[in-house]
């Protein structure tokens, strides 16, 4: 599986994770700081991020216009729409290679597709723990074992400065008490404060 395959893969599981939710979008996630539906926007943030970083913008030109809530009154919608934004980007711009900007400097877009490939997967972990779906549906140890994955591992990335206040993908810091599916092991700047479960 290539590195688009996989985050493609990534997505649908986010996504199916998303439609298995129901009514309760109050219900508390593995992060304990963050709602079902607080987790939900932040990976719609980070959906809604990977466009504009992916054409070339900074953080600094896309400021704030991402902030807030991006759900409305119907977040399936909302994760949906910004998650087939996110993969038409992805496939317009991997296949070009080059470098985005993200808030600790500049990345190979390739490693950039990576970590969403990896935070997709984690939060629809995340997501059908809360909401009592089959976490088994979520492929997390097919998809990070492929071709162009770190073997089990989240993907390495630099440490993301603290005064910047952003994750590798832009859409904000995760809560410190997110913790990681069984059997993968954090090695990079994503994985930062994630304990093993």
């Amino acid at each position: 599986m290539d590195v688009e395959a996989a985050y493609r893969r990534s997505v649908d599981a986010w996504i199916a994770a998303v439609e298995g939710v129901g009514d309760d979008w109050g219900r508390p996630t593995p992060c304990t700081e963050w709602t079902v539906r607080q987790l939900t926007n932040h990976v719609v943030g980070e959906d809604r991020w990977t466009k504009p970083l992916l054409e070339g913008k900074t953080i600094a030109e896309v400021g704030d216009s991402l902030d807030g809530n991006l759900l409305g009154n119907d977040p399936v919608t909302a994760a949906t729409g910004a998650a087939e934004q996110a993969v038409a980007a992805v496939a317009a711009r991997l296949p070009n290679g080059g470098l985005v900007h993200l808030s600790y400097g500049e990345e190979e877009v390739a490693e950039y597709i990576r970590q969403l490939t990896a935070d997709h997967l984690i939060h629809a972990w995340d997501l059908t723990a809360a909401t009592g779906q089959d976490r088994t549906r979520t492929p997390i140890s097919s998809t990070l074992s492929a071709p162009g994955m770190p073997s089990g591992r989240l993907p390495t990335a630099r440490p993301v400065p603290s005064a910047l206040h952003r994750s590798l993908s832009a859409a904000g810091p995760l809560p410190p008490s997110c913790s990681l599916p069984s059997g993968v092991i954090p090695t990079g700047s994503r994985g930062l404060g994630r304990q093993r479960v």
